[in-house]
């Protein structure tokens, strides 16, 4: 058991008493290479901690007329970025270079002037990063960081033996764990799948087993139960509501006193996620309308390709909760369930025809109109056979659910113990030996 002192830095504890600790300043130097002239072509980006190769041709995402304001980075230059420290906080902000190329000068790269072992230094950050170390530290209203901001930053200094061996050890143990978490994500996919399938067979061929079928006349619908209707939603809406926008702090109402409004990812996940709220401003409490009511689906009108038209079942009142601009409240007539057609609606499908009619000028966001979504057909089984479709569809998505939660979980703990080992090598909390990597 090595000898430990007090590191006197709250994110680190204790630290093995033989280590060193250096200023980023003293490792590092900041990049600063123009890409004048096109020099280099081999466009990078940081994303989820990872410096990964993009096309310069590519026309999707927001990319600059001329990447002659680039900067050109080398193998092991650490990114960093830096910017809007105040409201996101769950980007990863550390990458690590594994080629040459470009990258967009907004990010701080920094090179090892030293003799340190590059990848040492970006675990180490990465860990600092994972502490959330960076926030709290900006500036400005947005917070943001640059060489200044960062110079300063302490860095703890084993031996560079040591370091190259924590390195080693620790892309060995992460590559196995990556495996593992790829695979559990692509089983939460799966079980996702699954549960569309089972949904989108329900409410467009029935439950009730072989039975006579006929064309429903719209191609992604198929073939349906000969007794079955096709109309368009509209006819069956009661009534469709919006609310405003109004000023909210970004946290959630205090007691029942209090109004909230909606964010947009109350239905994000197609489900009514009542806790998704901000709390509205108590000078905005004239201006907000449309309060949510049971019974009722939520649907938003403006969100990404993929959730343009999400929606949520509200099953309960709540009376100090309104909608924003960008959601509608929908209620139904008699003849269609409200919860039905909430699964009808969230049917693969269906999803996928949404999409194809959404309409934006960004990639990123796209709209689609109340005309549009009111005229998107959907199956009309009896009441009866309705309420029979959602009780079956309650049981078995509450079965697949149950068991995504699981894999969800699962997943939290191998991405905590992979956030652990890498700090508790970092920090000298735990030592790799010679032995481990011999083996």
């Amino acid at each position: 058991m090595r000898e430990m002192k007090d590191s006197g830095i709250a994110w680190i504890g204790a630290m093995p008493r033989a280590w060193k600790m250096n200023t980023i300043a003293q490792i590092f130097l900041q990049v600063k290479c123009k890409n004048t002239g096109l020099q280099e072509k081999n466009l990078l980006s940081l994303s989820y901690g990872k410096v990964k190769r993009k096309s310069i041709d590519t026309v999707e995402g927001l990319l600059p007329e001329s990447f002659d304001g680039y900067n050109i980075i080398e193998k092991d230059d650490i990114v960093l970025r830096l910017t809007d420290l105040q409201n996101d906080h769950t980007s990863l902000r550390v990458g690590l270079a594994e080629e040459r190329g470009i990258i967009t000068s907004a990010y701080l790269t920094i090179r090892n002037r030293s003799n340190f072992c590059p990848k040492y230094l970006y675990y180490y950050l990465h860990s600092f990063d994972i502490a959330k170390g960076f926030y709290g530290m900006g500036a400005g209203v947005r917070q943001g960081l640059n060489w200044d901001g960062v110079k300063w930053l302490k860095i703890l200094a084993p031996s560079v033996p040591e370091q190259e061996r924590i390195a080693a050890f620790l892309d060995a143990e992460c590559a196995e764990i990556d495996a593992v978490l790829e695979k559990t994500r692509a089983s939460i996919e799966e079980y996702k799948k699954l549960k569309q399938a089972v949904i989108t067979q329900a409410v467009t061929k029935g439950i009730r087993g072989d039975r006579p079928m006929k064309d429903s006349g719209i191609e992604w619908i198929g073939d349906i139960p000969a007794e079955w209707d096709v109309v368009r939603q509209k006819y069956f809406w009661n009534t469709v509501e919006s609310g405003v926008s109004v000023n909210a702090a970004d946290k959630p109402v205090d007691n029942s006193e209090q109004y909230g409004v909606l964010k947009t990812s109350a239905v994000s996940k197609f489900v009514f996620i009542p806790t998704e709220h901000k709390q509205v401003n108590l000078e905005e409490y004239g201006r907000v309308s449309c309060p949510v009511r049971a019974d009722s689906i939520i649907a938003s009108r403006m969100n990404t390709p993929e959730l343009v038209g999400a929606c949520g079942y509200v099953q309960n009142n709540y009376p100090n909760l309104f909608l924003p601009d960008r959601l509608w409240q929908i209620t139904f007539k008699d003849g269609l369930s409200p919860k039905y057609a909430w699964y009808y609606l969230s049917g693969i499908r269906v999803r996928q025809y949404i999409s194809s009619l959404s309409t934006g000028t960004s990639s990123s966001m796209q709209n689609i109109s109340q005309s549009q979504y009111g005229n998107i057909f959907i199956t009309i089984p009896s009441i009866g056979e309705q309420s029979e479709i959602t009780k079956y569809l309650d049981e078995k998505c509450r079965f697949v659910d149950a068991l995504v939660t699981k894999k969800q979980q699962y997943l939290t703990e191998i991405e905590n113990y992979k956030k652990s080992l890498v700090y508790e090598y970092v920090t000298g909390k735990k030592e790799v030996k010679t032995s481990v990597l011999a083996d």
